[in-house]
């Protein structure tokens, strides 16, 4: 029963929707507004079979839920991920990372893959406060904690000490965390995801999908 719309330059998405395990239901709103908003996808591998689109690198969002009742706003994104097969099927894992504007107003984005076959490989890019958008060098990765399952956790940075400042999401097969870069530039936030396709791919993992996902028919995310 969720929708979303667009409203002028804002994206509105209403929330109808029931919690899991614990059944609650969640209700009410999230404004989307975007920031920038460059044109174009990027293929994830060399056949182009996976699809990135950055919809919104940098957006302003605000949160109002009535049941329960939060409201908060802050800095946010928004991106979309297509693809023609499963994940599981072309990659082994990849590490991604979006860095809050920094004082020139540009979005920084690193893609880190790990192909099933081939190098690895990756993209980075600077997203402008124009909307231009910048192929940068692929700077080195460095290792972080493991998130509380196990998943191991690689950030590219190019001048600054990435520490873990929280894990915002800890499941099986993923992690969300929170980053904190410090360098020569000052402090900077970053949000960095770790997705390990081979522990997705594992039967026990599969055996849980559907209490993490519910409404899935499938047994795969889609790339």
């Amino acid at each position: 029963p969720s929708v979303l719309h667009w409203h002028g330059d804002c994206l509105v998405v209403e929330i109808d929707e029931w919690s899991v395990p614990i059944p609650r239901p969640v209700r009410g709103e999230i404004r989307i507004r975007p920031q920038v908003r460059p044109a174009g996808s990027y293929t994830l591998d060399p056949g182009g079979r996976h699809r990135w689109t950055p919809l919104a690198p940098s957006a302003q969002v605000c949160v109002r839920l009535q049941r329960p009742r939060l409201r908060w706003q802050g800095r946010g994104y928004l991106d979309h991920n297509a693809g023609d097969g499963p994940l599981e099927r072309d990659f082994s894992h990849w590490h991604w990372s979006r860095s809050a504007p920094d004082a020139r107003g540009r979005t920084t984005v690193y893609y880190d893959l790990a192909p099933r076959h081939g190098p690895r490989h990756g993209l980075a890019l600077g997203f402008g406060a124009d909307g231009g958008v910048e192929r940068l060098e692929l700077p080195g990765a460095v290792a972080l904690p493991r998130s509380g399952w196990g998943i191991g956790r690689t950030a590219r940075t190019a001048r600054a000490t990435p520490t873990v400042e929280r894990t915002l999401e800890d499941t099986p097969f993923y992690a969300r965390s929170l980053l904190r870069l410090d360098g020569d530039g000052g402090t900077a936030d970053v949000i960095h995801e770790s997705l390990s396709l081979d522990r997705f791919a594992t039967p026990w993992v599969r055996a849980l999908l559907p209490f993490r996902m519910p409404r899935r028919r499938g047994p795969a995310p889609r790339g």
